[in-house]
């Protein structure tokens, strides 16, 4: 049974560009042959790493979307862990995850948002307070009272 990976790995910085085109073609054709199919290959270029690796600070990072069985993602790993270009790899199961944020795209979808309710209430209710206020006379400041009589006391 095919299922859908990422595998996304690291190679050396000091690779040139045709090795790191090679590489790519050899690992897409491991898939091919072993009956799998490369759904896409992105290279996301030279990137710094987190923390130092093989004794290297940066590398080449390179996606590959792939729908292939487990078995042969096995063999995928194993072929990037004997790579001396590859400083490091990881393989992530995407069909669980398209799963998971499918179906909490639903239960979303079944809430009402509130962004989609008419805002009109509101609006008129903040009107009504506007025009009660503007019916009630104005007192005057108690402070301003008190000083007076205290004034003419002395």
């Amino acid at each position: 049974m095919n299922r859908t990976y990422e595998i996304m790995f690291i190679v050396r910085p000091d690779v040139e560009e045709a090795e790191l085109d090679k590489l790519i073609e050899g690992f897409s054709a491991n898939v091919t042959n072993g009956g799998g199919e490369v759904k896409s290959v992105e290279k996301m270029g030279r990137r710094r790493l987190a923390y130092t690796v093989r004794k290297f600070n940066d590398g080449f990072y390179i996606l590959l979307n792939v729908a292939a069985a487990g078995s042969l993602i096995t063999e995928i790993e194993r072929r990037l862990r004997v790579s001396e270009q590859v400083i490091k790899f990881i393989t992530v199961r995407m069909d669980e995850e398209e799963k998971r944020l499918a179906k909490v795209k639903a239960i979303r979808d079944t809430k009402v948002k509130r962004s989609a309710q008419p805002i009109a209430a509101p609006v008129q209710a903040a009107a009504a307070v506007e025009t009660e206020e503007e019916k009630k006379p104005v007192a005057p400041v108690a402070s301003d009272a008190a000083s007076e009589t205290v004034s003419a006391a002395v």
